[in-house]
């Protein structure tokens, strides 16, 4: 290959690994801004009064409009079929999120999410006693959708322990008539179950997001730069130094 050639393949791979680097940078962008507006919504959203309890949605659709709305529900725990998901954190503690469905009417439920719970230091698989009034109880809390899922190699997963929870399933497993959301507990002092309940906003990872775009951005100007030097500027001061 000739010289001007290695030049011209030299040039068009800067230009292509310029090209993807700063697009990568522009998208990590654009997923902070989506976040951010996201969390802007969701939190003017909750400065809405609390959605009454016969409002609460009964579809996908009508539940993304109600997600961070504050309600209050009355009802049963069914205790029975509470499921812990584990390797979830809080505070950067490994632990557990405590999952129990509240019972609105026969037919009729709402998963919520209760808290958090550490894990046992010797034991991981040891799952906390988590006390669970029986007969009417009133849970108030902000409307999500369900925990985000973590690498999930078994969607039909069962029992109390388990990676994710997927609602239409876990209906399916239970028998329960899920409402397409949860609810996520606030934190009340009167409760003494010993969970945790200081649930993060939904872009509180946004910092990331700026972080990846930053370094996809020095890489771009890495790759112009070498090209700058290797390319225009060190072959100028080599011609310069042969003309002494």
């Amino acid at each position: 290959m000739s010289a001007n050639a290695r030049r011209w393949v030299v040039l068009l791979a800067t230009l292509v690994a310029v090209g993807v680097t700063a697009r990568l940078g522009l998208w990590q962008l654009s997923r902070a801004a989506q976040k951010e507006a996201m969390q802007a919504g969701l939190q003017a959203r909750s400065s809405l009064p609390a959605l009454a309890p016969a409002d609460l949605a009964r579809s996908l659709e009508a539940a993304a409009d109600q997600h961070y709305r504050g309600v209050t529900l009355g009802g049963r725990w069914l205790a029975e079929h509470t499921v812990f998901l584990d390797n979830r954190q809080m505070n950067g503690r490994p632990g557990f999120f405590v999952l129990t469905p509240l019972e609105l009417a026969p037919g009729d439920a709402v998963l919520v999410q209760r808290g958090w719970a550490p894990r046992h230091r010797l034991d991981r698989a040891l799952l906390p006693e988590v006390p669970t009034p029986s007969g009417a109880v009133s849970v108030s809390g902000r409307i999500a959708g369900p925990p985000a899922a973590l690498y999930d190699f078994a969607e039909g997963e069962a029992g109390r322990l388990r990676q994710n929870i997927h609602l239409e399933g876990y209906g399916r497993e239970t028998g329960l008539l899920l409402r397409p959301l949860t609810v996520m507990q606030s934190s009340d002092e009167a409760l003494h179950d010993g969970l945790l309940r200081e649930w993060p906003l939904p872009a509180a990872d946004v910092h990331k997001h700026y972080g990846y775009a930053f370094q996809w951005f020095a890489l771009a100007t890495l790759f112009t730069g070498l090209y700058v030097w290797f390319q225009l500027l060190q072959p100028r001061l080599r011609q310069r130094r042969s003309h002494r």
